[in-house]
């Protein structure tokens, strides 16, 4: 097993020790002897980007099947021994990997590492015909509850297929197509697994009150055996131009609350100056109650009852900039959108305050302690750094990072990003009953206008 340890200026203190066994498994450790607890967690470097044309949504339906069963442990049993335990379990995928994670007593680690080997070793013995059909039925379902079922529930996956364009391995969201769903076989769920789910595809960290060489002979034993292969193939490309060069439009007309303004602005890739400049940038136009859209829209205005913006950030394709605006009854969406682009323009020009500067780099540096602060939310930071960028002591300095952004550069990033050329736009139109309401206050609006 290999070793390397290191600590770097400005990580507050926290370390972490990295690793690596003979099969290609990256191992980072974090002690924490703060409370006793530990977080076990796992990503492997697979997501919806690796996905082909016609077999969307493997990727997410595969996290569901992790928790299956493996060949020493049947049915919900990892549920059922790690709740029995005392500790607390789930797994996500998004565009770029797929987590697992456990946080436990601390004298329940090992069964946390014993429970992830054995379905990263075993889970093929486990994986038949019952499992899948059961697990697929969950993932339709729960398309049908997140996206398909709720209000403005595919707004998301609007504005992505607008974002990237056709072929991108962008293109297509994480939840995956029903009928791609449908379309998945058995045969392609086991050879997903034979593809990413090995060893040297994954980074496994451990954060919390461990002794380190300890937990390092636990994941010698466990993980140690398994072999080693490499089958994978690189994702797609995924660059793109900085910028749009046109704005895209959708109108949506669907039983909704209340009209709506959402777009989605190409942004820069994670992991750059740029991209944490991006996320002031968007933290002080629309990052809560003191943000210049909100006092715009919501105090000033009063055509919108919220406005936000934020930064879905992405390391292999252009980062998303999320504006999300629902209307006041009666207010028109272009009025909003006017008045959004003319607060987009004057932060062009002008960047941010002092005030506003030390406020958004006071509100992230908040977001990040408290990410850090936690062993789960530390163990997920060192394995994101670790996969995403190739160094998971990156994790540790992020907060300097951001505090080290210029009010220049962050008034540069929104010059040449946050621009009506740059971005795709879903405008929502209720129908039903709210279009009746908004019709209504759209006719008392202009009998004042006409009283007046």
């Amino acid at each position: 097993m290999g070793h390397t340890a290191a600590q770097r200026a400005g990580t507050g203190g926290l370390t972490a020790t990295e690793h690596r066994l003979a099969n290609g498994l990256r191992v980072v450790l974090s002690e924490d002897h703060l409370t006793p607890v530990a977080a076990v967690c796992l990503w492997y470097d697979v997501g919806s980007r690796h996905e082909v044309e016609g077999r969307t949504g493997l990727a997410h339906l595969f996290e569901h099947l992790m928790f299956q069963g493996s060949a020493q442990v049947t049915g919900n049993g990892h549920f059922e021994l790690v709740q029995g335990a005392g500790g607390s379990l789930n797994g996500t995928t998004s565009f770029e990997r797929t987590n697992y994670f456990e946080t436990m007593p601390a004298h329940q680690v090992e069964l946390a590492l014993w429970l992830e080997a054995d379905r990263m070793g075993s889970l093929l013995t486990a994986l038949d015909d019952e499992s899948m059909e059961n697990q697929r039925d969950v993932v339709k379902n729960e398309r049908r509850q997140r996206y398909d079922n709720v209000p403005y529930g595919t707004a998301f996956e609007r504005l992505t297929a607008m974002a990237y364009p056709e072929g991108h391995p962008y293109h297509h969201t994480p939840i995956g197509s029903m009928a791609d769903l449908d379309a998945t076989s058995l045969e392609d769920a086991r050879e997903f697994f034979r593809t990413y789910y090995a060893p040297g595809n994954a980074v496994l960290s451990v954060v919390g009150d461990i002794d380190t060489e300890q937990t390092l002979a636990w994941i010698e034993k466990y993980f140690g055996s398994i072999p080693a292969h490499d089958r994978k193939q690189p994702p797609r490309d995924g660059s793109l131009p900085d910028v749009i060069g046109r704005q895209l439009r959708q109108v949506v007309r669907e039983e909704v609350p209340s009209r709506a303004l959402m777009a989605a602005y190409r942004l820069p890739h994670d992991g750059t100056r740029e991209a944490d400049a991006a996320d002031l940038a968007l933290t002080v136009l629309g990052g809560g109650e003191s943000s210049r859209l909100h006092n715009r829209l919501v105090r000033h205005d009063r055509s919108a009852v919220a406005a936000g913006f934020g930064l879905l950030r992405l390391a292999g394709a252009p980062s998303l900039g999320w504006l999300d605006v629902k209307a006041s009854a009666g207010a028109e969406v272009s009025a909003i959108e006017a008045a959004v682009d003319e607060e987009l323009a004057r932060f062009a020009l002008e960047g941010p305050t002092a005030q506003e500067m030390e406020r958004a780099q006071a509100q992230l540096e908040r977001e990040w302690l408290d990410r850090l602060a936690t062993v789960s939310g530390r163990a997920d930071e060192l394995c994101r750094f670790a996969v995403l960028f190739g160094d998971p002591q990156l994790a540790l300095t992020a907060v300097q990072r951001v505090l080290d952004i210029t009010p220049e550069e962050v008034r540069a990033v929104a010059k040449s990003r946050l621009h009506p050329d740059n971005r795709a736009v879903l405008v929502y139109e209720p129908t039903g009953p709210q279009a009746d309401a908004d019709a209504q206050a759209d006719d008392n609006a202009q009998e004042q206008e006409t009283a007046q």
